[in-house]
């Protein structure tokens, strides 16, 4: 069974903070195994910076931690260094480094190439991510809008290949949907911090407040700094919006599995794992077709697509459908199929296997 180092610069998949992030790195890590592999977590370095100012420290850090793997690793290397979302605020300045070394295949999952980084505080981060992007033998793309710039600059030799966003249905397993008669139930599932989340609850707000008198509630799991923000946002619908905080899995499947819609505006998402989750309870999604949204929502088939930062198409869509029982239903069943064995974990490890067994002919 070939070794494979693993490596999430931006977080590790054993960060004590959850988050989007953090769930695909482990389901990364989960779908290697799947695939036949042995992944194993090669380190924790964290090299996130958002303001640029720390990227000279990271990247001593970095080199020191690079210098280390190297000695442990030299008398029995792993077959392959696999670093998942590499981009200008979190680069990989160990993965190429250690992979160098020993000679072996150097693999990006998500990455994303940002030229009008190249200058200012993200300069030397930008420089690394783009090395790290250039060394790649093979880079897996997860976010649609990640790949003109990734093929623009393909380096000769070098593969590019789709892994779409995918999820583990064993950790959802399915409950009998409890979606009582009545207003529609809709339900939103994100973190409230200041940025693109307020962006989405301000859209959201937005949304909620064009439906007219058709009658909805709307729970809402999630938590952070900006929850006070979120909760004055939504405080003009009164008891209409039911926040409950952050939620384990079990609870947020009893969520997903009573609602009708998800709704979200998703402003600048990548994909949003929320959105795959919902699906997998037979829960449709209405949400803002930012970054690779419109790839894990299938637009009038799993849900409603609609145009980025259109707060009254996202009205629109949820009027749309609450006005078309049939429609709804039909959608329940699609997302179901769809999160569960399009986007299973079953479905990512064949795409792995596929797309790594070419780099480890001939490894042991």
């Amino acid at each position: 069974m070939s070794r494979i180092a693993f490596y999430a610069p931006l977080k590790a998949p054993d960060h004590p903070v959850p988050s989007g992030e953090r769930t695909m790195a482990r389901l990364l890590m989960r779908a290697l195994a799947a695939a036949g592999f042995a992944p194993e977590l090669a380190s924790t370095l964290r090299t996130r910076d958002p303001e640029g100012s720390r990227h000279p420290a990271l990247r001593a850090e970095s080199r020191a931690e690079a210098g280390r793997l190297i000695a442990a690793y030299r008398a029995d290397p792993p077959a392959l260094w696999f670093s998942y979302h590499v981009y200008y605020k979190a680069p990989d300045w160990i993965g190429p480094a250690v992979a160098r070394a020993l000679r072996i295949p150097y693999v990006v999952a998500e990455g994303s190439r940002a030229g009008k980084r190249a200058a200012g505080p993200h300069a030397l981060g930008h420089a690394g991510a783009e090395a790290a992007l250039d060394a790649a033998d093979l880079i897996l793309v997860m976010n649609r809008r990640d790949r003109p710039a990734l093929e623009a600059a393909r380096p000769e030799g070098q593969v590019i290949t789709d892994l779409p966003p995918f999820l583990d249905p064993a950790e959802w397993p399915l409950t009998e949907a409890v979606r009582a008669p009545g207003p529609l139930r809709l339900v939103t599932v994100a973190m409230m911090r200041e940025g693109d989340k307020l962006a989405s609850y301000r859209l959201l707000a937005e949304a909620l407040a064009q439906l007219g008198d058709r009658p909805w509630i709307l729970d809402v799991a999630g938590d952070g700094p900006a929850a006070m923000e979120v909760a004055s946002l939504l405080a003009p619908f009164g008891d209409r919006v039911r926040c409950h905080g952050a939620l384990a899995p079990a609870g947020l499947s009893h969520l997903y599995a009573a609602a009708d819609l998800l709704v979200w505006p998703a402003v600048n998402e990548a994909y949003g794992m929320a959105l795959l989750e919902a699906q997998a309870h037979g829960c449709p999604v209405v949400a803002g077709g930012y970054g690779g949204v419109p790839d894990v929502v299938g637009d009038r088939v799993t849900g409603r697509v609609a145009p980025p930062g259109d707060a009254a198409a996202l009205a629109a869509a949820i009027r749309d459908l609450a006005g078309a029982p049939d429609t709804l239903a039909a959608m329940r069943s699609a997302a179901l199929a769809f999160a569960r064995h399009q986007r299973g974990l079953i479905a990512a490890a064949a795409r792995l296997r596929a797309a790594l067994a070419p780099l480890l002919r001939g490894r042991a």
